[in-house]
């Protein structure tokens, strides 16, 4: 049964709960049957307080991309499955001082590119340059475990742009389970500081078209028409997805144990209080400080690579960081909640208290990706994204696999997309659009419909449309 609440908002009663569906029409119409049976397998675990899908939901292991979930601190689940493989995922922007105009040079923007490639490592052979950073000091402190020369803001201090203008510097939780972490995780995880990582991870200039109706906190937020921003998407790297797969097994172990059946054999959870809940949580949270840092570095060599093409004088502060892939403790109705978010992004309205202090006063920026070759957005939460525990899409999400995209698809239409010899071409870091073919639009939804969608819900709206002028992907 679907009960219409209209502005896109439908709830289905599936056999094990109800599921809230943020699309529009079309998009509503595109889901394939697998995604609600994935969500009926999700509501198996017991005790679930809200489940919604963003237009952007797929299918991924366990839970779809896509998934906001939330079960109460006290008596509740959680579950490496809602939160993802890749633990902390997100995004960046920087703000720079350039203007469209001064970058539609191609062989320009060819030399941005490969400038930015001789500080930020795309290849997975490729390992970190940063041998003073202490991989201890980053999962325990997140940014404020870095080394002073590595926060790019005049004197340094708690109150520095690079530790306000994020969603989370640092987070806290009990250091002690880190000695179940293996030597061998450790040394990978020192390798994989500030580097891309390959899939749908990116590095992307952009120029911003200002939405008339949000000018003025464009205008707070230092973002103006025409202006050269860079926009990356990376996670918890090595940390993380070690992670992932040893608590995936821990998990499903103790499932078997408990004697816990569910259809889906990728599908993991446990008790929140249990001795599996509060480890995975813990551990959790030390790979959102890696990839928040993780970012950061990436950020970093960016600016390295920028200044050595524009000058040293050439600065690029950080807009905002958030995460798309975690599970985080959060107050909401008066109790304390662990919401889970898998490819959703937190959108939070002017004044609410979780804001970071700068974008108190007017909401902070929520980054959504585009696919490669179409269009990103920056977005600000509204108050009626309460219905949806402030969670909206995280991209425009895929709508074919890497392997169909590979057979449906070919290098022309490819081309054609990313307006190759036109001079408003999208440069790309690859000799070869073949190397990442499954990363062309093609293999995406329509972001302009997913974008409708949720302002059409009403959970946030448009700031800025950002459009793409080159990309940097990592293999």
């Amino acid at each position: 049964m679907i009960k219409h609440h209209g502005n896109n908002h439908r709830e289905l009663s599936l056999a094990h709960g109800t599921l809230h569906v943020f699309a529009n029409d079309e998009v509503f119409a595109s889901l394939e049957q697998r995604v609600y049976d994935m969500a009926d397998n999700n509501l198996r675990i017991p005790r679930n307080v809200y489940m919604s899908y963003t237009p952007d939901a797929h299918v991924g292991v366990g839970t779809c991309i896509g998934t906001t979930a939330v079960w109460n601190m006290k008596d509740g689940f959680v579950s490496p499955s809602i939160v993802g493989s890749d633990i902390g995922c997100g995004m960046r922007v920087h703000l720079t001082p350039l203007t469209k105009a001064d970058i539609q040079s191609k062989s320009l923007r060819r030399e941005m590119i490969e400038s930015i490639e001789k500080y930020v490592p795309v290849n997975e052979r490729q390992s970190s340059s940063y041998s003073d950073i202490e991989v201890e000091k980053v999962v325990t402190e997140g940014i404020e475990g870095l080394p002073v020369s590595y926060i790019p803001d005049e004197k340094p201090s708690k109150k520095s742009r690079s530790l306000t203008h994020v969603e989370h510097a640092k987070f806290k939780f009990d250091k002690d389970y880190l000695s179940a972490v293996s030597d061998k995780m450790w040394a990978r995880a020192w390798q994989t500081i500030g580097t891309l990582g390959g899939g749908n991870h990116f590095v992307e200039i952009q120029t911003l078209e200002i939405n008339e109706a949000k000018r003025d906190i464009a205008a707070k937020w230092g973002m103006f028409d025409g202006q050269v921003v860079v926009m990356i998407h990376s996670g918890s790297r090595a940390w993380g997805g070690m992670m992932g797969k040893q608590y995936t097994r821990d998990f499903r172990n103790a499932m078997d144990l408990w004697g816990i059946e569910n259809p889906d054999p990728t599908l993991v959870y446990a008790p929140i209080q249990s001795a599996e809940g509060q480890r995975y949580i813990n551990l959790m949270y030390s790979a959102l400080n890696y990839a928040v840092v993780n970012r950061h570095m990436i950020a970093f060599g960016v600016r390295q690579g920028l200044k050595d093409v524009f000058g040293s004088a050439f600065e690029m502060p950080v807009l905002y960081d958030l995460m798309h892939n975690y599970a985080l403790q959060e107050f909401h109705r008066n109790r304390a909640m662990l919401v889970h978010r898998k490819g959703t992004t937190r959108a939070l309205p002017a004044g609410h208290f979780l804001n970071a202090k700068p974008y108190k006063e007017t909401g902070h920026p929520a980054l959504i990706p585009g696919s490669m070759g179409t269009a990103s957005y920056i977005m600000v939460g509204e108050k009626a994204g309460e219905k949806n525990f402030y969670s909206i899409c995280h991209g425009a999400g895929r709508v074919r696999s890497r392997k169909a995209t590979k057979q449906v698809v070919t290098i022309d239409q490819f081309a054609q997309s990313m307006r190759v010899g036109t001079e408003e071409e999208i440069m790309v870091n690859q000799r070869t659009l073949r190397d990442i073919l499954d990363e062309c639009p093609q293999a995406y939804k329509d972001v302009d419909q997913i974008i409708d969608s949720v302002v059409g819900a009403g959970l946030a709206s448009v700031v800025a449309k950002c459009h793409p002028m080159a990309v940097i992907k990592g293999i």
